[in-house]
């Protein structure tokens, strides 16, 4: 099976586990439609959705509004009446002539029974709440007391019955996220232990792995998202009406994150190849979809960014299974260079590490002032560790060699002499310290 059918057979695996999962989502995690109580002076007396273009809150606003409009005059105010609309489907309780409240079936639905049954029960309620709270507003002193204690019992009330709103979905998004975690993990180990002995090339593996995890982590978050009341096209819409403002503020996470797919899906090198990205040279240990992990030969942890790494000339020493060496060294003049390049050839081959195809060769590199430059070049592992040792293994072959054919290296024209017994040389030449210092 080739790598391509295995990959198309892994991807197709990984989207029937993201139908399954959808599909058996438990309707209990979907966020109900918000509803908002009506309050007159802290107390509840129903609870409204929203209608048409309203909201529920601004549907709750409005109608407090009117009621405590009405208790401006306290004594003015009359029982509540219920008005059939023209078209027959809503009722309008009304008091003194002003509308407080209209029902629509839509209320009566979320209410569960009829909308006359529902207008007599909510008039009952205002008609109730308005008589309590006229009674307290008969004078001055009175009203402003019912103010204040109305403003403090409706901001508890708002707390409270919003507490019991969130916390409930908050401890559903939390299991829900707590859920997809543990079958996030459990995909991942799943498939490394399958795929350990299915798939050999660990890149493959590791961009397959990490897909699926995210993709898992994703889907968990969009049903928290649900459970915890958010609508997810709502939530994507928002983010599309700020995604200038999310573009500037997660420019350097986007770009590291589709820098990092792209990197897993091209493959300009793989898990265990040894690369040279800008001044940094090492092993890669783990590709994941924000930066690069690169082990250094001194055993130093590098974490290279993904849009760094995929926008820099990237070297792959290990690309080719083989990698050429040379060591250049100087010969005078004055020696044989047939001889020398016979010499240099065969201590290069005869070098343990060094592979005898491609061949050795010496090439004369340049004619120096006072000297011969000549390379031997030769192909080893291009592993680091093999190249290095192998370069040292020829360089210390080259030395024998030369010494054992009695090849010798150039000296330098200059040399700094030292003598052993300096009294000596100063009373020979008739000086003394203090010429010596003076000089």
């Amino acid at each position: 099976m080739s790598k391509l059918a295995l990959i198309r057979i892994i991807w197709v695996f990984l989207l029937t586990i993201l139908i399954v999962i959808t599909i058996t989502l438990p309707n209990s995690v979907r966020a109900q439609d918000e509803r908002v109580t009506v309050r007159l002076d802290g107390r509840a007396l129903f609870r409204v959705s929203a209608v048409d273009n309203t909201k529920a809150s601004d549907r709750a606003r409005q109608i407090e509004r009117r009621m405590n409009r009405l208790l401006e005059n306290p004594t003015a105010i009359s029982p509540p009446q219920i008005e059939t609309s023209q078209d027959k489907q809503q009722r309008v309780i009304t008091s003194v002539g002003v509308p407080i409240v209209t029902l629509t079936t839509t209320d009566a639905q979320d209410n569960l029974t009829t909308v006359d049954a529902l207008a007599i029960q909510w008039s009952q309620a205002i008609n109730a709440a308005l008589k309590r709270a006229s009674q307290r507003r008969l004078s001055p002193w009175g009203r402003f007391v019912a103010e204040v204690q109305a403003s403090v019992e409706t901001a508890f009330g708002r707390l409270i019955e919003s507490a019991i709103t969130i916390i409930p979905r908050a401890i559903a998004a939390i299991l829900v996220i707590g859920l997809f975690w543990a079958i996030a993990t459990f995909i991942r180990w799943l498939m490394r232990i399958i795929f350990r002995h299915i798939v050999e090339d660990l890149t493959v593996e590791n961009l397959i792995k990490q897909v699926a995890y995210y993709a898992v982590w994703t889907l968990g978050l969009i049903v928290a998202l649900d459970a915890f009341g958010f609508d997810p096209q709502a939530v994507a819409t928002g983010l599309g009406l700020t995604s200038l403002a999310l573009g500037f503020a997660l420019k350097d996470i986007i770009s590291n994150f589709i820098s990092g797919m792209l990197i897993l899906v091209l493959r300009p090198f793989e898990l265990g190849d040894q690369i040279v990205v800008g001044e940094t040279e090492g092993n890669v240990e783990r590709i994941e979809l924000r930066a690069t992990q690169l082990r250094t030969y001194d055993g130093r942890v590098v974490l290279i960014p993904n849009a760094e790494v995929f926008t820099s000339r990237i070297i792959n020493n290990t690309a080719a299974p083989i990698r050429r060496s040379s060591v250049e060294l100087f010969i005078g003049y004055d020696s044989d260079l047939q001889q020398v390049v016979t010499v240099l050839k065969n201590a290069a081959q005869a070098t343990q590490e060094v592979l005898d195809e491609p061949g050795v060769s010496v090439r004369i590199r340049d004619l120096g002032q006072d000297d011969v430059v000549v390379e031997t070049r030769f192909w080893t592992d291009s592993r680091r560790s093999d190249f290095v040792a192998t370069t040292s293994a020829v360089r210390q072959a080259i030395v024998v060699a030369l010494k054992e054919a009695n090849i010798g290296l150039p000296d330098p024209d200059v040399r700094i002499l030292v003598p052993r017994h300096p009294q000596k040389w100063q009373a020979a030449f008739g000086l003394k310290d203090s010429d010596t210092t003076s000089s």
